[in-house]
């Protein structure tokens, strides 16, 4: 249904087609996308429709890391969970999360001199800042501006834990703030549709501890499970593999393959 307008529409399908029908290979960043547009072409060789996920930036994390700017935890002496980047009201909607933390709170499960929830550079500030003060997580949940982009890496190095999150309507989408993540190799829990691309990109690096966004429920049970694992440092992290292939570099290998493969042909 996008673009609204009806003509508007049918020119980016017209050019769409043209683009699809024309190419020797088309290359997507999900496998979901591909997947979407081997039916839609379904007569076309799904051999055709490649996939080459998103990347991290290697040499900004090098950078980083030879600079010690990794050492010292966001908050001594309590556990940092960290999202880096936008929350949108609808495809990142934290309803379910924010019921989930205060039930804990509400029972004392999880206490603010032990926990901190830190949104950076989320948008939709207003709609949090609302949301946080519904729920009553002001003594919990931090919400701060943007910083420079190799601070921002230096947080996530630092932070206890990394938090992701994708609604079911984005199952076909992967947030390319995950592979930063992956990259960073802190613990990471994802409040993401178990059936969609996004859990299945985690699984692939070796990490289960997985909720549905639209679940107060499993996310409560994750995150009973999974914050003491945070506490004693025992919560997985991502794979060495994971790291290796998830770099731009390491992604450029895979397009220069294709290319290799078309040009041979």
């Amino acid at each position: 249904g996008y673009p609204a307008d009806t003509r508007t529409r049918e020119a980016f399908l017209s050019i769409e087609a043209t683009a699809i029908r024309g190419a020797t290979r088309s290359v997507f960043v999900t496998p979901g996308a591909a997947r979407f547009y081997r039916a839609r072409y379904a007569d076309l060789d799904p051999s055709r429709f490649l996939v080459i996920e998103n990347g991290f930036d290697e040499e900004t994390f090098a950078a980083v890391e030879q600079a010690g700017d990794r050492t010292a935890p966001i908050n001594a002496g309590k556990i940092t969970l960290l999202h880096s980047g936008v929350v949108y009201p609808t495809e990142r909607d934290p309803t379910q999360f924010f019921g989930a933390l205060k039930a804990l709170l509400d029972s004392k499960t999880i206490s603010p001199n032990r926990l901190n929830i830190r949104f950076r550079a989320p948008g939709h500030e207003g709609m949090l800042r609302e949301m946080v003060a519904r729920f009553s997580l002001g003594a919990l949940i931090e919400i701060l501006p943007s910083i420079p982009y190799r601070d921002a890496i230096a947080e996530m190095l630092r932070a206890d834990g990394l938090l992701i999150m994708q609604g079911a309507s984005c199952n076909d989408q992967i947030p390319a703030k995950l592979y930063e993540y992956l990259r960073a190799r802190r613990p990471l829990i994802g409040l993401v549709d178990p059936k969609g691309d996004t859990a299945s990109a985690m699984r692939a690096a070796g990490i289960d501890g997985i909720a549905a966004l639209e679940s107060k429920a499993e996310i409560e049970a994750l995150l009973l499970r999974a914050l003491p694992m945070l506490a004693a440092r025992n919560l997985a992290i991502p794979n060495v593999n994971a790291v290796e292939t998830g770099s731009r570099l390491g992604r450029t290998r895979q397009l220069g393959a294709v290319l290799d493969d078309v040009v041979d042909r």
